[in-house]
């Protein structure tokens, strides 16, 4: 396996690894903490609460490393596209969620434990995991693109 093709799979890999973290978020977690905000939000909250932020935090950074990576080892080869588009909607999809999925869910996750269920928090909980779906389900696009370049020419074009 050449350099540039073990690098295009580890960026396959660690893409592939956001996307299964992702459904299984949205399968086992979300469901459970945004079921019936605030007395919902109790497996997030206090000192044994889950922090997810230990895997998402890291993650990104090393698939964006990896895919710049790859656009650069793949420039002037058929692949470039296969990257470049999975790279620029990955980098847009990372914006939207720093700029709304991320302050949304602390500011719904971080409301004060109580034994009752706000109605509003409920319906933005909802309103965030349809949105996240949404933003998941672009993901997986990106991916088949992504993926589709590991069936291209890694040779430069003359």
């Amino acid at each position: 396996m050449s350099f540039k093709n073990f690098i295009y799979s580890l960026t396959c890999l660690s893409f592939s690894i956001i996307i299964g973290a992702a459904i299984y978020e949205h399968l086992a977690v979300v469901p459970q903490w945004s079921a019936a905000p605030p007395a919902s939000l109790s497996m997030l909250q206090g000192e044994y609460g889950l922090y997810a932020q230990a895997f998402w935090m890291p993650i990104h950074p090393i698939t964006l490393v990896l895919m710049i990576l790859t656009l650069l080892l793949s420039w002037k080869s058929p692949r470039r596209v296969n990257v470049a588009i999975p790279l620029i909607g990955y980098a847009a999809i990372l914006a939207i969620t720093f700029v709304y999925f991320v302050p949304e869910l602390i500011a719904i996750t971080t409301t004060p434990y109580a034994d009752t269920v706000d109605a509003a928090l409920t319906e933005r909980a909802a309103q965030w995991e349809m949105l996240s779906l949404v933003r998941l389900g672009f993901l997986i696009v990106l991916s088949l693109v992504l993926f589709s370049g590991l069936t291209r020419s890694n040779h430069k074009r003359y």
